[in-house]
């Protein structure tokens, strides 16, 4: 449990099939979540067989777990973790310069 982290932004790296579950499905899962403001689900690769989405959800307090739970409840496959932001503000990321 991350209950000791102010989480208020989630980037998460989600599979879920061609036909089950819909976009709605796995948004509707996500928006039951405690903490949980707003959200976006982008499609970000289809094959023969699945459709990979880039999911950013952000709110306050919210339990990471909490979230890979619904979303594999709904039927769809969380592959990674790829950005987390927590504390009392929302830093965004600045890319380096080199």
């Amino acid at each position: 449990m991350t209950d000791a982290l102010n989480i208020r932004r989630v980037v998460i790296d989600v599979d879920k099939a061609l036909a089950m579950p819909s976009l709605i499905e796995i948004a509707q899962a996500i928006q039951r979540c405690a903490g949980v403001a707003a959200h976006n689900i982008t499609v970000t690769e289809v094959d023969q067989e699945t459709i990979g989405t880039s999911i950013t959800i952000e709110g306050e307090n919210m339990d990471y777990d909490e979230l890979v739970r619904a979303i594999e409840s709904s039927g769809a496959v969380v592959h990674s973790l790829d950005e987390l932001v927590c504390g009392d503000h929302i830093v965004d990321y600045v890319p380096r310069a080199r």
